[in-house]
Protein backbone atom coordinates (compact mmCIF):
# COMPACT_ATOMS: atom_id res chain seq x y z
CA UNK A 1 0.00 0.00 0.00
CA UNK A 2 0.74 3.80 -0.67
CA UNK A 3 1.11 4.83 3.21
CA UNK A 4 3.07 1.24 4.13
CA UNK A 5 5.98 2.54 1.76
CA UNK A 6 5.27 6.16 2.20
CA UNK A 7 6.08 5.14 6.27
CA UNK A 8 8.81 2.20 5.52
CA UNK A 9 10.79 5.52 3.45
CA UNK A 10 10.25 7.56 6.00
CA UNK A 11 11.81 5.04 8.81
CA UNK A 12 14.55 4.48 6.72
CA UNK A 13 15.35 8.49 6.53
CA UNK A 14 15.16 8.20 10.28
CA UNK A 15 17.41 5.28 10.58
CA UNK A 16 20.24 6.72 8.30
CA UNK A 17 20.41 10.02 9.98
CA UNK A 18 20.53 8.48 13.23
CA UNK A 19 22.91 5.80 12.46
CA UNK A 20 25.08 9.03 10.47
CA UNK A 21 25.34 10.84 13.94
CA UNK A 22 26.00 7.86 16.23
CA UNK A 23 29.80 7.50 16.23
CA UNK A 24 29.57 11.36 17.57
CA UNK A 25 26.42 10.73 19.79
CA UNK A 26 28.77 7.88 21.90
CA UNK A 27 31.05 10.29 22.61
CA UNK A 28 29.38 12.73 24.37
CA UNK A 29 28.99 15.60 22.00
CA UNK A 30 25.55 17.56 22.76
CA UNK A 31 25.76 19.29 19.46
CA UNK A 32 25.45 15.74 17.83
CA UNK A 33 23.09 14.47 20.06
CA UNK A 34 20.70 17.85 19.04
CA UNK A 35 21.52 16.97 15.47
CA UNK A 36 20.05 13.32 15.96
CA UNK A 37 17.11 14.16 18.24
CA UNK A 38 16.11 16.73 15.26
CA UNK A 39 16.85 14.19 12.37
CA UNK A 40 14.55 11.57 14.65
CA UNK A 41 11.94 14.27 15.24
CA UNK A 42 11.60 15.32 11.62
CA UNK A 43 11.56 11.85 10.32
CA UNK A 44 8.37 11.28 12.59
CA UNK A 45 7.32 14.07 11.34
CA UNK A 46 7.27 12.99 8.01
CA UNK A 47 5.55 9.45 9.23
CA UNK A 48 2.63 11.82 10.73
CA UNK A 49 2.43 13.47 7.23
CA UNK A 50 2.00 10.38 5.64
CA UNK A 51 -0.31 8.70 7.41
CA UNK A 52 -2.54 12.09 8.04
CA UNK A 53 -2.46 12.85 3.90
CA UNK A 54 -3.38 8.91 3.24
CA UNK A 55 -6.67 9.73 4.83
CA UNK A 56 -7.14 13.70 4.16
CA UNK A 57 -6.68 12.54 -0.19
CA UNK A 58 -8.90 9.45 0.24
CA UNK A 59 -12.07 11.41 1.44
CA UNK A 60 -11.19 14.31 -1.51
CA UNK A 61 -11.37 11.38 -3.46
CA UNK A 62 -14.75 10.50 -2.39
CA UNK A 63 -15.32 14.37 -1.58
CA UNK A 64 -14.63 15.51 -5.77
CA UNK A 65 -17.04 12.33 -6.80
CA UNK A 66 -20.07 13.49 -4.81
CA UNK A 67 -19.09 17.59 -5.77
CA UNK A 68 -19.23 16.14 -9.58
CA UNK A 69 -22.99 15.18 -9.25
CA UNK A 70 -23.40 18.31 -7.07
CA UNK A 71 -22.28 20.43 -9.73
CA UNK A 72 -23.77 19.23 -12.72
CA UNK A 73 -26.93 19.48 -10.80
CA UNK A 74 -26.69 23.08 -10.16
CA UNK A 75 -25.21 24.10 -13.86
CA UNK A 76 -28.56 22.63 -15.07
CA UNK A 77 -30.30 24.25 -12.42
CA UNK A 78 -28.76 27.90 -13.40
CA UNK A 79 -27.50 27.64 -16.88
CA UNK A 80 -29.92 25.08 -18.48
CA UNK A 81 -27.44 22.95 -19.63
CA UNK A 82 -25.05 19.94 -18.26
CA UNK A 83 -21.68 21.10 -18.11
CA UNK A 84 -19.11 17.97 -19.06
CA UNK A 85 -15.92 17.76 -16.82
CA UNK A 86 -13.35 15.25 -17.33
CA UNK A 87 -14.49 12.49 -14.79
CA UNK A 88 -17.96 12.23 -17.30
CA UNK A 89 -18.50 9.33 -19.01
CA UNK A 90 -18.73 9.08 -23.20
CA UNK A 91 -21.83 8.60 -24.54
CA UNK A 92 -22.73 5.19 -26.49
CA UNK A 93 -22.40 6.84 -29.62
CA UNK A 94 -18.94 8.33 -28.76
CA UNK A 95 -15.77 7.12 -30.86
CA UNK A 96 -11.62 7.56 -30.08
CA UNK A 97 -10.45 9.96 -32.27
CA UNK A 98 -6.18 8.77 -32.53
CA UNK A 99 -4.31 9.16 -35.46
CA UNK A 100 -1.71 6.20 -35.29
CA UNK A 101 1.50 8.96 -35.08
CA UNK A 102 -0.58 9.98 -32.04
CA UNK A 103 -0.68 6.75 -30.89
CA UNK A 104 3.01 6.01 -31.32
CA UNK A 105 4.40 9.07 -29.93
CA UNK A 106 2.65 8.82 -26.35
CA UNK A 107 -0.39 9.36 -23.74
CA UNK A 108 -1.89 12.30 -25.89
CA UNK A 109 -5.09 11.79 -25.94
CA UNK A 110 -7.80 13.82 -25.66
CA UNK A 111 -11.86 13.86 -25.13
CA UNK A 112 -13.89 14.57 -27.99
CA UNK A 113 -17.61 14.08 -29.02
CA UNK A 114 -18.55 12.43 -31.82
CA UNK A 115 -19.13 15.04 -33.92
CA UNK A 116 -15.61 16.45 -33.59
CA UNK A 117 -13.02 15.94 -36.04
CA UNK A 118 -9.30 15.44 -36.17
CA UNK A 119 -8.42 17.57 -39.21
CA UNK A 120 -10.23 18.54 -42.25
CA UNK A 121 -10.71 22.47 -43.92
CA UNK A 122 -14.22 22.98 -44.43
CA UNK A 123 -15.98 25.63 -42.02
CA UNK A 124 -17.73 22.31 -40.12
CA UNK A 125 -14.66 20.22 -39.45
CA UNK A 126 -12.96 20.90 -36.76
CA UNK A 127 -9.44 19.90 -35.42
CA UNK A 128 -7.45 19.31 -32.16
CA UNK A 129 -3.45 18.75 -31.86
CA UNK A 130 -3.57 15.90 -29.92
CA UNK A 131 -0.14 16.77 -28.74
CA UNK A 132 -1.59 20.37 -26.50
CA UNK A 133 -3.32 18.39 -24.64
CA UNK A 134 -1.95 16.70 -20.99
CA UNK A 135 -3.15 13.20 -20.43
CA UNK A 136 -2.79 14.61 -16.57
CA UNK A 137 -5.93 16.23 -17.29
CA UNK A 138 -8.75 12.89 -17.63
CA UNK A 139 -5.90 10.27 -15.62
CA UNK A 140 -5.04 11.10 -12.23
CA UNK A 141 -5.79 8.26 -9.99
CA UNK A 142 -7.32 7.88 -6.86
CA UNK A 143 -4.46 7.47 -3.92
CA UNK A 144 -6.14 3.59 -3.66
CA UNK A 145 -6.10 3.22 -7.02
CA UNK A 146 -2.17 4.84 -7.50
CA UNK A 147 -1.14 2.70 -4.36
CA UNK A 148 -2.48 -0.38 -5.76
CA UNK A 149 -0.25 0.76 -9.05
CA UNK A 150 2.99 0.90 -7.58
CA UNK A 151 2.49 -2.13 -5.22
CA UNK A 152 2.55 -4.30 -8.48
CA UNK A 153 4.75 -1.99 -9.92
CA UNK A 154 7.33 -3.18 -6.94
CA UNK A 155 6.16 -6.52 -7.33
CA UNK A 156 7.59 -6.65 -10.45
CA UNK A 157 5.29 -5.15 -12.72
CA UNK A 158 7.81 -2.94 -15.10
CA UNK A 159 8.16 0.96 -15.29
CA UNK A 160 5.25 3.23 -15.40
CA UNK A 161 3.27 2.91 -18.29
CA UNK A 162 1.57 5.62 -20.51
CA UNK A 163 -1.90 5.67 -19.79
CA UNK A 164 -3.76 3.92 -22.67
CA UNK A 165 -5.15 5.65 -25.84
CA UNK A 166 -8.59 3.98 -25.52
CA UNK A 167 -9.56 6.88 -23.13
CA UNK A 168 -13.52 7.28 -22.86
CA UNK A 169 -14.53 9.87 -25.26
CA UNK A 170 -16.68 12.65 -23.29
CA UNK A 171 -18.19 16.06 -24.61
CA UNK A 172 -15.72 17.80 -22.41
CA UNK A 173 -13.79 19.11 -25.38
CA UNK A 174 -16.43 19.93 -27.63
CA UNK A 175 -16.00 22.99 -29.23
CA UNK A 176 -12.66 23.48 -27.67
CA UNK A 177 -10.87 23.12 -30.89
CA UNK A 178 -8.29 24.83 -33.35
CA UNK A 179 -9.87 27.81 -34.50
CA UNK A 180 -8.15 30.71 -37.04
CA UNK A 181 -9.47 33.09 -34.83
CA UNK A 182 -9.92 33.96 -30.98
CA UNK A 183 -13.18 32.99 -29.67
CA UNK A 184 -16.09 35.59 -29.18
CA UNK A 185 -16.52 37.03 -25.68
CA UNK A 186 -19.72 35.18 -23.77
CA UNK A 187 -22.79 37.11 -23.23
CA UNK A 188 -22.22 36.39 -19.46
CA UNK A 189 -19.53 34.51 -17.17
CA UNK A 190 -20.27 31.26 -15.84
CA UNK A 191 -22.45 31.17 -12.58
CA UNK A 192 -19.50 30.06 -10.24
CA UNK A 193 -17.06 32.82 -11.84
CA UNK A 194 -16.40 36.42 -10.94
CA UNK A 195 -18.11 39.00 -13.08
CA UNK A 196 -16.23 42.41 -11.73
CA UNK A 197 -14.69 44.94 -14.14
CA UNK A 198 -11.86 43.61 -13.20
CA UNK A 199 -12.11 40.22 -14.45
CA UNK A 200 -14.97 40.29 -17.06
CA UNK A 201 -14.26 43.52 -18.61
CA UNK A 202 -12.83 42.22 -21.97
CA UNK A 203 -15.90 40.54 -22.66
CA UNK A 204 -18.12 43.92 -22.75
CA UNK A 205 -15.13 45.72 -24.70
CA UNK A 206 -16.40 45.66 -28.16
CA UNK A 207 -15.47 43.55 -30.73
CA UNK A 208 -11.72 41.82 -31.09
CA UNK A 209 -11.31 42.36 -27.23
CA UNK A 210 -10.80 38.42 -27.03
CA UNK A 211 -8.21 38.55 -29.52
CA UNK A 212 -5.35 40.45 -27.34
CA UNK A 213 -4.00 39.89 -23.60
CA UNK A 214 -4.22 42.76 -20.94
CA UNK A 215 -0.75 44.13 -21.55
CA UNK A 216 0.79 46.96 -19.14
CA UNK A 217 3.14 48.64 -20.76
CA UNK A 218 6.17 51.28 -18.84
CA UNK A 219 7.49 53.08 -21.66
CA UNK A 220 10.36 55.99 -21.63
CA UNK A 221 8.93 59.43 -21.05
CA UNK A 222 9.16 61.17 -24.49
CA UNK A 223 12.47 62.99 -25.05
CA UNK A 224 15.24 64.22 -27.40
CA UNK A 225 17.19 60.28 -27.82
CA UNK A 226 21.01 61.07 -27.53
CA UNK A 227 23.00 60.25 -30.11
CA UNK A 228 23.34 56.43 -30.11
CA UNK A 229 21.12 55.58 -27.57
CA UNK A 230 18.45 52.89 -28.56
CA UNK A 231 15.26 52.05 -26.76
CA UNK A 232 14.95 48.13 -25.30
CA UNK A 233 11.91 45.95 -24.94
CA UNK A 234 11.46 43.44 -22.02
CA UNK A 235 8.49 41.23 -21.97
CA UNK A 236 7.63 39.92 -18.02
CA UNK A 237 5.41 36.88 -18.13
CA UNK A 238 4.24 36.09 -14.33
CA UNK A 239 3.51 32.32 -13.19
CA UNK A 240 0.65 30.31 -12.08
CA UNK A 241 -2.65 31.84 -10.76
CA UNK A 242 -0.56 35.54 -10.89
CA UNK A 243 -1.35 38.41 -13.33
CA UNK A 244 1.24 41.31 -14.22
CA UNK A 245 0.62 42.83 -11.34
CA UNK A 246 3.11 40.35 -9.92
CA UNK A 247 5.48 42.61 -11.70
CA UNK A 248 3.99 46.10 -11.85
CA UNK A 249 4.03 46.50 -8.24
CA UNK A 250 7.05 44.52 -7.35
CA UNK A 251 9.82 45.42 -9.60
CA UNK A 252 8.69 48.27 -11.81
CA UNK A 253 9.07 51.12 -9.58
CA UNK A 254 12.15 49.92 -7.96
CA UNK A 255 13.92 50.12 -11.67
CA UNK A 256 16.29 53.36 -11.49
CA UNK A 257 15.75 56.13 -13.65
CA UNK A 258 18.27 55.29 -15.85
CA UNK A 259 16.45 51.88 -16.47
CA UNK A 260 13.04 53.81 -16.80
CA UNK A 261 14.61 56.18 -19.80
CA UNK A 262 16.18 52.94 -21.77
CA UNK A 263 13.80 50.39 -21.64
CA UNK A 264 10.14 49.68 -22.69
CA UNK A 265 8.37 47.19 -20.16
CA UNK A 266 6.02 44.74 -20.92
CA UNK A 267 3.95 42.59 -18.36
CA UNK A 268 1.23 40.83 -19.91
CA UNK A 269 -1.76 38.67 -18.11
CA UNK A 270 -1.95 35.48 -19.39
CA UNK A 271 -4.97 33.95 -21.15
CA UNK A 272 -7.60 33.28 -18.23
CA UNK A 273 -5.90 35.52 -16.27
CA UNK A 274 -5.78 39.04 -14.42
CA UNK A 275 -7.58 41.48 -16.74
CA UNK A 276 -7.23 39.07 -20.02
CA UNK A 277 -9.79 37.35 -21.64
CA UNK A 278 -11.16 34.33 -20.17
CA UNK A 279 -12.82 32.33 -23.26
CA UNK A 280 -15.01 29.08 -21.75
CA UNK A 281 -14.62 27.03 -24.72
CA UNK A 282 -10.65 27.36 -24.66
CA UNK A 283 -8.16 24.42 -23.61
CA UNK A 284 -5.22 26.96 -22.55
CA UNK A 285 -2.67 24.82 -24.16
CA UNK A 286 0.95 26.27 -24.58
CA UNK A 287 -0.09 27.05 -28.45
CA UNK A 288 -2.76 29.33 -27.38
CA UNK A 289 -1.02 31.05 -24.44
CA UNK A 290 2.14 31.68 -27.28
CA UNK A 291 0.09 32.89 -29.93
CA UNK A 292 -1.40 34.96 -27.69
CA UNK A 293 1.36 36.82 -26.32
CA UNK A 294 2.82 36.79 -29.48
CA UNK A 295 -0.60 38.84 -31.10
CA UNK A 296 -0.88 40.76 -28.19
CA UNK A 297 3.03 42.10 -27.78
CA UNK A 298 5.02 41.13 -30.23
CA UNK A 299 2.96 41.66 -33.70
CA UNK A 300 1.23 44.76 -31.64
CA UNK A 301 3.98 46.76 -30.66
CA UNK A 302 6.08 45.71 -33.31
CA UNK A 303 8.83 44.34 -31.33
CA UNK A 304 12.15 42.79 -33.35
CA UNK A 305 13.90 41.72 -30.32
CA UNK A 306 13.41 41.87 -26.41
CA UNK A 307 14.93 40.76 -23.58
CA UNK A 308 12.50 37.91 -21.49
CA UNK A 309 11.46 37.78 -17.72
CA UNK A 310 9.55 34.93 -16.42
CA UNK A 311 8.61 33.40 -13.19
CA UNK A 312 7.54 29.92 -12.55
CA UNK A 313 4.96 28.77 -14.92
CA UNK A 314 5.81 31.57 -17.21
CA UNK A 315 9.42 30.55 -17.58
CA UNK A 316 8.28 27.34 -19.78
CA UNK A 317 6.38 29.97 -22.29
CA UNK A 318 9.68 31.95 -21.69
CA UNK A 319 11.66 29.01 -23.16
CA UNK A 320 8.74 28.17 -25.97
CA UNK A 321 8.96 31.96 -27.30
CA UNK A 322 12.96 31.57 -26.74
CA UNK A 323 12.75 28.53 -29.03
CA UNK A 324 10.72 29.50 -31.43
CA UNK A 325 12.38 33.21 -31.88
CA UNK A 326 16.26 32.48 -31.32
CA UNK A 327 17.77 35.26 -32.97
CA UNK A 328 15.39 37.82 -31.41
CA UNK A 329 15.80 37.61 -27.73
CA UNK A 330 18.50 38.99 -26.18
CA UNK A 331 18.45 37.38 -22.95
CA UNK A 332 16.58 34.83 -20.62
CA UNK A 333 15.78 35.31 -17.00
CA UNK A 334 13.97 32.54 -15.18
CA UNK A 335 12.49 32.56 -12.03
CA UNK A 336 11.80 29.33 -10.23
CA UNK A 337 11.55 27.59 -13.62
CA UNK A 338 9.23 24.69 -13.12
CA UNK A 339 12.02 21.81 -14.61
CA UNK A 340 11.65 18.46 -13.37
CA UNK A 341 14.06 15.76 -15.36
CA UNK A 342 12.34 12.76 -15.80
CA UNK A 343 14.18 9.71 -14.89
CA UNK A 344 14.44 6.99 -17.94
CA UNK A 345 12.19 4.40 -15.70
CA UNK A 346 9.11 7.42 -16.01
CA UNK A 347 10.00 8.56 -19.51
CA UNK A 348 6.72 6.38 -20.63
CA UNK A 349 4.89 8.46 -18.68
CA UNK A 350 6.50 11.88 -18.21
CA UNK A 351 3.38 13.42 -17.51
CA UNK A 352 2.04 11.53 -14.37
CA UNK A 353 6.01 11.69 -12.93
CA UNK A 354 5.51 15.60 -13.41
CA UNK A 355 2.20 16.51 -11.63
CA UNK A 356 3.35 13.80 -8.81
CA UNK A 357 6.36 16.32 -8.22
CA UNK A 358 4.06 19.33 -8.43
CA UNK A 359 1.01 18.27 -6.98
CA UNK A 360 2.95 15.37 -4.27
CA UNK A 361 -1.04 15.01 -2.21
CA UNK A 362 0.55 15.83 1.08
CA UNK A 363 -0.97 18.00 4.14
CA UNK A 364 2.30 19.58 4.76
CA UNK A 365 3.92 22.34 3.78
CA UNK A 366 0.32 24.08 3.09
CA UNK A 367 1.74 25.39 -0.01
CA UNK A 368 1.95 21.22 -1.48
CA UNK A 369 -1.66 21.13 0.12
CA UNK A 370 -3.11 23.60 -2.34
CA UNK A 371 -1.17 22.87 -5.28
CA UNK A 372 -2.31 18.89 -4.59
CA UNK A 373 -6.23 20.01 -4.49
CA UNK A 374 -5.50 21.90 -7.59
CA UNK A 375 -4.18 19.83 -9.51
CA UNK A 376 -6.08 16.25 -8.77
CA UNK A 377 -9.42 17.40 -8.11
CA UNK A 378 -11.69 19.01 -11.04
CA UNK A 379 -14.65 19.85 -8.99
CA UNK A 380 -12.32 20.33 -5.35
CA UNK A 381 -10.71 22.37 -7.33
CA UNK A 382 -13.76 24.44 -8.66
CA UNK A 383 -14.61 25.08 -5.15
CA UNK A 384 -11.71 26.72 -4.09
CA UNK A 385 -12.44 29.03 -6.88
CA UNK A 386 -15.80 29.99 -6.63
CA UNK A 387 -15.04 30.48 -2.75
CA UNK A 388 -11.94 32.61 -3.09
CA UNK A 389 -11.68 33.93 -7.01
CA UNK A 390 -15.50 34.78 -7.08
CA UNK A 391 -15.43 36.68 -3.85
CA UNK A 392 -12.28 38.37 -4.37
CA UNK A 393 -13.40 41.59 -3.69
CA UNK A 394 -14.84 40.49 0.15
CA UNK A 395 -11.47 39.17 0.44
CA UNK A 396 -9.75 42.15 -0.39
CA UNK A 397 -12.32 44.21 1.73
CA UNK A 398 -11.71 42.08 4.66
CA UNK A 399 -8.20 42.19 4.42
CA UNK A 400 -7.99 46.25 4.12
CA UNK A 401 -10.42 45.71 7.51
CA UNK A 402 -7.89 43.60 9.67
CA UNK A 403 -5.09 44.89 8.43
CA UNK A 404 -6.27 48.55 8.95
CA UNK A 405 -4.84 49.45 5.69
CA UNK A 406 -1.48 48.61 6.50
CA UNK A 407 -0.48 46.50 3.90
CA UNK A 408 -0.73 46.10 0.28
CA UNK A 409 -3.50 43.89 -1.65
CA UNK A 410 -2.02 43.68 -4.87
CA UNK A 411 -1.57 40.04 -4.22
CA UNK A 412 -5.41 39.21 -3.87
CA UNK A 413 -6.01 40.72 -7.41
CA UNK A 414 -2.61 39.42 -8.36
CA UNK A 415 -3.53 35.40 -7.00
CA UNK A 416 -7.57 35.88 -7.82
CA UNK A 417 -8.37 37.29 -10.69
CA UNK A 418 -8.92 33.73 -12.93
CA UNK A 419 -11.23 31.16 -13.48
CA UNK A 420 -11.52 27.69 -12.89
CA UNK A 421 -11.64 26.59 -16.29
CA UNK A 422 -8.38 28.47 -17.27
CA UNK A 423 -6.57 27.45 -14.08
CA UNK A 424 -7.13 23.63 -14.68
CA UNK A 425 -6.38 23.47 -18.24
CA UNK A 426 -3.30 26.05 -17.68
CA UNK A 427 -2.12 23.89 -15.03
CA UNK A 428 -1.99 20.85 -16.76
CA UNK A 429 -1.25 21.85 -20.45
CA UNK A 430 1.49 23.74 -19.62
CA UNK A 431 3.31 22.70 -16.38
CA UNK A 432 2.32 18.82 -16.70
CA UNK A 433 1.92 18.56 -20.36
CA UNK A 434 5.23 20.60 -20.71
CA UNK A 435 6.94 17.39 -19.13
CA UNK A 436 8.45 16.17 -22.51
CA UNK A 437 9.44 18.88 -24.20
CA UNK A 438 11.30 20.88 -21.41
CA UNK A 439 14.62 18.70 -22.29
CA UNK A 440 14.39 20.03 -25.62
CA UNK A 441 13.56 23.58 -24.93
CA UNK A 442 16.69 23.66 -22.55
CA UNK A 443 18.84 21.96 -25.04
CA UNK A 444 17.60 24.60 -28.01
CA UNK A 445 18.59 27.90 -25.44
CA UNK A 446 21.91 25.80 -24.73
CA UNK A 447 23.43 24.93 -28.44
CA UNK A 448 21.70 27.41 -30.51
CA UNK A 449 20.93 30.17 -28.85
CA UNK A 450 23.73 32.96 -27.73
CA UNK A 451 21.72 34.99 -25.09
CA UNK A 452 22.38 35.62 -21.63
CA UNK A 453 20.91 33.21 -19.64
CA UNK A 454 20.16 33.33 -15.57
CA UNK A 455 18.05 31.54 -13.18
CA UNK A 456 17.13 32.27 -10.49
CA UNK A 457 15.43 30.54 -7.34
CA UNK A 458 14.95 30.95 -3.34
CA UNK A 459 16.51 27.81 -1.02
CA UNK A 460 13.21 28.10 1.04
CA UNK A 461 10.76 27.27 -1.81
CA UNK A 462 8.41 24.68 -0.68
CA UNK A 463 6.21 24.39 -4.06
CA UNK A 464 9.15 23.96 -6.81
CA UNK A 465 12.26 22.52 -5.14
CA UNK A 466 16.07 24.73 -5.46
CA UNK A 467 17.28 21.43 -7.57
CA UNK A 468 14.46 22.35 -10.59
CA UNK A 469 16.61 25.32 -10.98
CA UNK A 470 19.94 23.47 -10.55
CA UNK A 471 19.15 21.00 -12.97
CA UNK A 472 18.08 23.63 -15.15
CA UNK A 473 21.76 25.25 -15.33
CA UNK A 474 23.46 21.78 -15.56
CA UNK A 475 21.49 21.69 -19.00
CA UNK A 476 22.25 25.06 -20.02
CA UNK A 477 25.99 24.99 -18.80
CA UNK A 478 26.37 28.98 -19.38
CA UNK A 479 23.45 30.20 -17.41
CA UNK A 480 24.26 32.20 -14.27
CA UNK A 481 22.42 30.28 -11.31
CA UNK A 482 21.83 32.24 -8.41
CA UNK A 483 20.13 31.04 -5.26
CA UNK A 484 18.82 33.10 -2.51
CA UNK A 485 19.19 32.07 0.73
CA UNK A 486 15.78 32.06 3.41
CA UNK A 487 13.85 32.74 0.02
CA UNK A 488 10.55 31.44 -1.23
CA UNK A 489 8.16 31.13 -4.34
CA UNK A 490 6.80 34.37 -3.48
CA UNK A 491 9.66 36.03 -1.53
CA UNK A 492 12.05 35.98 -4.52
CA UNK A 493 10.38 38.94 -5.58
CA UNK A 494 8.31 40.50 -2.99
CA UNK A 495 10.61 41.58 -0.17
CA UNK A 496 14.00 42.32 -2.22
CA UNK A 497 12.43 44.39 -5.36
CA UNK A 498 15.30 46.64 -5.38
CA UNK A 499 18.07 44.06 -5.24
CA UNK A 500 16.56 41.97 -8.49
CA UNK A 501 15.41 45.02 -10.14
CA UNK A 502 19.72 46.00 -9.76
CA UNK A 503 19.89 42.58 -10.87
CA UNK A 504 17.83 42.67 -14.07
CA UNK A 505 19.38 45.86 -14.71
CA UNK A 506 22.78 44.29 -14.49
CA UNK A 507 21.51 41.09 -17.07
CA UNK A 508 20.54 44.01 -19.21
CA UNK A 509 23.24 45.87 -19.60
CA UNK A 510 25.48 42.48 -19.71
CA UNK A 511 23.57 41.55 -22.94
CA UNK A 512 23.99 44.60 -24.63
CA UNK A 513 27.85 44.45 -24.57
Amino acid sequence: MHIASCVWQEKKKQAAAAAATMGSVSSGDWAARKAALVAMLAAAGGVVNCCVSFVVFSVLDVLDMVLCVVYKLVDYAVESEWKPCYCAAAGADARVLVPAEAAAAGPKVVRLSSSAQVGGCGPNRKRVQLEDVSDTLFVRPSLLADATTKKKQAGGGGPPRAPPLTVAIAEVIRGKTDRAEPPSPPARPCWSDCDCKVCHAWSAAGPGSASHLYVHVQAPPPRQPRVGEVVEDVVFIHGFISSSVFWTETVFPAFSAAARGRYRMFAVDLLGFGRSPKPADSLYTMREHVEMIERSVLQRYRIGSFHVVAHSLGSVLALALAVKYPDAVKSLTLLAPPYFPVPKEESGAATQYVMRQVAPRRVWPPIAFGASMACWYEHVSRTICLTICRHHRVWDRLFRIFTRNRMRTFLIEAFMCHTHNAAWHTLHNIICGSAARMDAYLDVVSDQLSCKVALFHGRDDELLPVECTLAAGKRVPRARVTVYDRKDHITIIVGQEKLFAAELEAIWRSAAD
